[in-house]
């Protein structure tokens, strides 16, 4: 796991070294290990590392192999490349280095832009030949790990991080509407290829952007699921789904024990992390590093869950470590929180995820985490209702989970911001009315797989973590348990609430009262209910000089808000909360906290 930036030129100049190595200094964090920087013609590869995979010198980044004529700059683990070179040495080539990093250049060389439908794993890179010019870009199928891109005069850059780019200088940083209707409706989900600033652009996942000598660029999907039934497994019944899902786990959990150090746990005590703690202890891992996080109560919501992880702890015996965070602890983190976003993330737990990593990387460098079975196994609540939705099943879906009607958002947004569409309801609407989803149902875990998952929860963990050089691996997407989620009939996954055949395959290794509990979030109740200096951290970043000069946002929309929190005491009121329980007010203060975080 790492950072990497660089640069291509597209009218034949000389690539800026300068500012590609200025771009790398910004990512320190996601690579203490070591740093390097890579120069030829027109491109410039920089590169943090944090060794995992082959811990010398060999494997430092870029990495540059003369006899084929490549360099790559890569971030993330292809954990299959022992297989992989163990194919390719078959084919004659020769490694000078025991990582993965090596493999993915052997690979293009053998396979070419193909090869990333041979990796398993988590990856983004960008990999330069020599003697054409021709440069690769790539990133995995779930977009586990991030690329982003900004292109003017003749030039096209691209970081792990968006503060990277900000960084090489030159960005339109001005806020994209579009965007902007995504955050404030979307759930503070904005897809690739819009981030919330005009000039910079992410790469989507499982897509590979070429840029040939002569500046043509190709993009290419590679890789996408069909959630529809499969012939070959009509016959099957829920006992079979539910084998063929613990086994397709079991394989995606011992993939990601690849790794030169040791690898832990981020315990929560749901489901989903309880059974990757449990099929760990199935594969001999004894005295497993477990990892739990927790807050003070607040308006009577409990702020941990250390009930349930101490029951798996203690019945794998892991090597456990609870993490108490006071409230007095958490304001001054929430403001490095905000600052290690590439893009503002308005999920209240990203300043838990922030604060245990900080205690985790202490110890360890790797973890396996959660995130990912909710959206693949339809643990929300808004996915039992898609059965019986009609038309597409756009509706069902809007209603349950966007935060603001269309209506709503000319109320929130100052005029020069306010979009004569409904840009969140549109890009639903067309992803629903793309073939290959059969029922409205799986067209909800496709959008929710494909688009929500990418850009909050599994971009939350990747920013949380890698700030604290913590790599973390996440089994639930792996792309052939990804695969077979997609056939399996909705129903199987709705049942129980929710996640249905996971909670039926997990039966075989995991306590009953972790599955059997009832749904938990990862709970931060002070950000959800805004009290005392939260509430004047928000309300003061709203009321800023460059706030108004900013103007987002309607200037009397915000004084209510903020008038109706320090009325009620905090955002207990429900008109204060969005569908999915976020706090509106918080949503808006984050953005500019954000941006303040960032020099805008």
């Amino acid at each position: 796991m790492c950072g990497f930036s660089g640069e291509v030129r597209l009218d034949g100049g000389m690539a800026n070294a300068d500012a590609v190595a200025r771009m790398a200094s910004t990512m320190g964090a996601r690579g203490p290990d070591g740093a390097g920087l890579h120069a030829q013609g027109g491109v410039a590869l920089g590169h943090r590392r944090l060794k995992i995979i082959d811990l010398s010198e060999r494997a430092a980044q870029p990495m540059v192999d003369a006899e084929l004529g490549l360099s790559i700059a890569f971030n993330g683990c292809i954990y299959n490349y022992p297989e992989l070179r163990a194919e390719l040495e078959a084919a004659g080539y020769r490694f000078f280095s025991s990582g993965d990093t090596e493999v993915v250049l052997k690979a293009y060389h053998r396979w070419g832009d193909a090869c990333v439908e041979r990796f398993h794993g988590m990856f983004a890179f960008a990999l330069s030949e020599r003697d054409s010019g021709r440069v690769l870009l790539a990133r995995d199928r779930l977009g586990i790990k991030p690329l982003y891109l900004a292109e003017s005069s003749g030039t096209l850059r691209f970081a792990s991080t968006l503060p990277a780019i900000l960084a090489g200088g030159g960005v339109d940083t001005s806020v994209d509407p579009v965007a902007l209707h995504h955050y404030l409706s979307f759930h503070a989900v904005v897809p690739a290829p819009h981030t919330i600033l005009n000039g910079v652009r992410k790469l989507a996942p499982a897509t590979t952007l070429a840029i040939e000598p002569d500046g043509r660029r190709h993009e290419r999907r590679y890789w996408e699921p069909r959630y529809e039934r499969d012939p070959g497994k009509a016959d099957w019944d829920a006992r079979d789904w539910e084998e063929a899902v613990l086994e397709a786990l079991r394989t995606a959990v011992r993939r990601r024990l690849v790794a030169d150090v040791p690898v832990g746990v981020l315990l929560s005590g749901g489901l989903d992390s309880s059974l990757i703690v449990g099929l760990l202890a199935e594969e001999g891992q004894t005295g497993l590093a477990t990892y739990s996080v927790g807050f003070e109560s607040v308006g009577g919501e409990e702020g941990d869950e250390f009930k349930y992880s101490d029951v798996v702890a203690e019945r794998f015996a892991t090597d456990h470590h609870q993490l108490r965070i006071p409230t007095e602890q958490m304001l001054p983190a929430l403001s490095e929180t905000i600052a290690a976003m590439s893009e503002p993330m308005v999920s209240h737990d990203a300043v838990g995820f922030y604060l245990l990593s900080q205690e985790v990387a202490k110890t360890i460098k790797v973890v396996q985490s959660g995130q990912g079975a909710d959206e693949v196994f339809a643990g929300y609540h808004w996915y039992p209702p898609m059965a019986h939705a009609s038309g597409l099943g756009v509706d069902a879906y809007a209603e349950a989970f966007f935060d603001r009607t269309h209506a709503e958002m000319d109320e929130v947004v100052a005029p020069a911001y306010r979009l004569g569409r409904d840009a969140s309801r549109d890009l639903v609407e067309a992803h629903f009315a793309r073939p290959h989803a059969a029922t409205a149902s799986d067209r909800a875990l496709r959008l929710d797989t494909e688009v929500m998952l990418v850009d909050d929860p599994v971009k939350r963990v990747d920013n949380m973590t890698m700030a604290w050089g913590l790599e973390a691996r996440v089994p639930f997407l792996d792309h052939e348990l990804v695969e077979l989620a997609a056939q399996c009939p909705p129903e199987l996954k709705t049942a129980q609430d929710g996640k249905g055949v996971l909670k039926e395959a997990a039966r075989r290794v995991i306590p009953h009262e972790v599955i059997d509990r009832p749904k938990g979030y990862f709970p931060v109740p002070a950000l959800k209910y805004l009290q005392g200096p939260y509430l004047e951290l928000v309300a003061g970043a709203l009321r800023s000089e460059r706030a108004r000069d900013r103007g987002l946002f309607d200037p009397d929309y915000v004084d209510g808000l903020i008038a109706g929190h320090e009325r009620d005491g905090g955002g207990t009121d429900p008109r204060h909360l969005t569908p999915l329980r976020g706090n509106k007010l918080y949503q808006l203060g984050l953005l500019e906290l954000w941006l303040q975080s960032q020099g805008l």
